[in-house]
């Protein structure tokens, strides 16, 4: 007996000691990145110097910090969660590129000029005051940042965009009243909820349904890929050069739509011609051996997740410095026409935290996008990133308001639920499916036997045949986070400037 009490004991030490180490472990990200704003405070000390107003610029920056952490951890997820959901790149590798992608991004195509107050949700003019202008930006990207962490937590990826909307709008009506809001953009992102992801579901879906009707049902599966796959590899560098010249180089030079077309097709035509002998190649020294089709996409994959981040970078890092930017404007002298010139030191703040945020917080969600939503494989995960660029283009040709984040679930859930869709037909007893094959394979004919049997392998075929491809929990969680985000934004943002007001904050400035 006492053996026995002594094992069970060493068990529940063996047990708090695992636990102990999986607390410390989870505490390492979180000290790395409290180091890191505290560094962001010393380094924003020393660039602002010692003023009447030096310790809110210094903790709107420490803000701006929090901020960039999040988005880092939150909203670049969805670009590499393809590759990693498909097991093109190990989560370590992905981070590596992403990280690097997306500073790239930030700090060569973040634009010289931000827009001061997230795109126009308020007027600055109708403010009451300078001091009230600052704690309205204060409180927008505190609120944004507290509920993408929040979201992060749930493991609910989201849009840090609307995040930033719904803190920007919450916190100026709390100021200075629903007048100083631009209500036509609040609609337009509220239409994004719908556009984005229904549009980047049906653009994924459609090249899934492409790649099954041309290449896996056709006779000769190598020729059909020979032909069909330089087609969409070009299609994929055309719209990636239009994407990136939209959403990437129009922060440095204006770009019309045209050009970004222009210069997509310029890319795109001799693509097809240079990746068709690689591709024709690959499939006839594979001969009449099993071959992957997914192999040939293993490139155009990474290549495509790797884009996604350089111009989630070089667009989104304003979500992070963008109010930051008007902080410092207006604590140095007020912001006029919206706009104020970025300093260099805010956007490379911008950029680092978004990378470390990514390294630090961003595998768990990188894992649920891409392996908990539906299963992913390179084929797939092609359509679904080609799809992400692709949305941008034809919704900014219509003058459509769309979410990078919601386009790329949306993607996910395209292909996840037309793979739905085939397996329950092909599953369908009365429809030449599962039944006539189980027909087929019986030993005696399915009109031989009894009705006993009819019956059961009718029934294994309709249990078959309800197939759920893709998590339904996971389907709720998104678009409840969704919709709640601007909204819970909102008036944590009106919340926190109520707070700040009575706080005495303006007296500060």
């Amino acid at each position: 007996m006492a053996k026995t009490k002594l094992d069970k004991d060493l068990k529940r030490l063996s047990r708090m000691e695992y636990g102990t180490q999986d607390l410390g472990r989870s505490l390492v990200p979180v000290g790395i990145g409290l180091l890191f704003l505290v560094a962001v405070g010393v380094f924003a000390a020393s660039q602002v110097g010692v003023s009447g107003v030096w310790a809110v610029a210094v903790g709107a920056t420490v803000i701006g910090g929090y901020m960039a952490l999040n988005i880092g951890a939150n909203d670049v997820a969805n670009n590499m969660s393809p590759a990693v959901g498909s097991r093109t790149l190990t989560i370590g590798v992905a981070i590596l590129i992403a990280a690097f992608a997306e500073a790239a991004g930030a700090i060569i195509a973040g634009g010289d000029v931000v827009e001061t107050v997230s795109k126009g949700i308020i007027d600055p003019l109708r403010m009451p005051d300078r001091e009230g202008f600052i704690i309205t930006m204060i409180a927008a990207l505190f609120a944004a940042a507290l509920w993408i962490n929040i979201a992060t937590w749930l493991n609910a990826p989201v849009s840090t965009t609307h995040a930033v909307v719904g803190g920007v709008l919450g916190a100026g009506v709390a100021t200075a009243g629903f007048g100083v809001a631009n209500w036509s953009t609040v609609l337009g992102i509220v239409a994004s909820w719908i556009i984005s992801p229904v549009m980047g579901g049906a653009i994924a879906a459609a090249f899934l349904a492409y790649l099954k009707y041309s290449v896996y049902d056709a006779p000769d599966r190598l020729a059909a890929a020979a032909k069909r796959v330089p087609l969409l590899v070009a299609i994929m560098v055309g719209a990636f050069a239009a994407y990136l010249m939209m959403k990437g180089l129009s922060q440095i030079l204006p770009v019309s739509l045209w050009t970004a077309l222009l210069v997509g097709v310029a890319l795109g035509v001799p693509t097809f011609f240079l990746v068709r002998p690689h591709v024709q190649a690959k499939l006839a020294a594979a001969g009449t051996g099993s071959y992957s089709l997914g192999d040939l996409f293993t490139i155009p994959v990474i290549g495509g997740a790797a884009l996604l981040s350089f111009a989630h970078g070089a667009n989104d890092v304003a979500n992070a410095i963008g109010p930051l930017a008007a902080i410092h404007a207006a604590l140095s002298g007020g912001v006029e026409g919206g706009e104020v010139v970025l300093p260099f030191w805010i956007l490379l703040i911008g950029a680092l935290g978004i990378a470390l945020g990514l390294a630090l917080f961003g595998p768990k969600l990188i894992r649920t996008v891409g392996s908990k939503i539906t299963k992913l494989n390179r084929v797939r995960a092609f359509c679904v990133t080609l799809s992400a660029a692709i949305t941008v283009i034809v919704a900014s040709a219509l003058g459509l308001p769309v979410s990078s984040t919601h386009i790329a679930i949306g993607a996910l859930f395209g292909v996840g639920f037309l793979r739905e869709y085939f397996a329950n037909r092909e599953s369908e007893p009365n429809n030449h499916g599962r039944l006539f094959r189980m027909q087929q394979t019986s030993e005696a004919p399915l009109l031989d036997r009894g009705a006993v049997e009819i019956e059961k392998l009718r029934a294994k075929a309709e249990k078959q045949r309800k197939r759920y491809l893709v998590r339904r929990s996971h389907v709720f969680t998104i678009v409840a986070a969704w919709v709640i985000t601007v909204p819970s934004a909102a008036l944590l943002a009106a919340g926190l400037a109520r707070l700040l007001t009575l706080a005495g904050l303006g007296e500060l400035i």
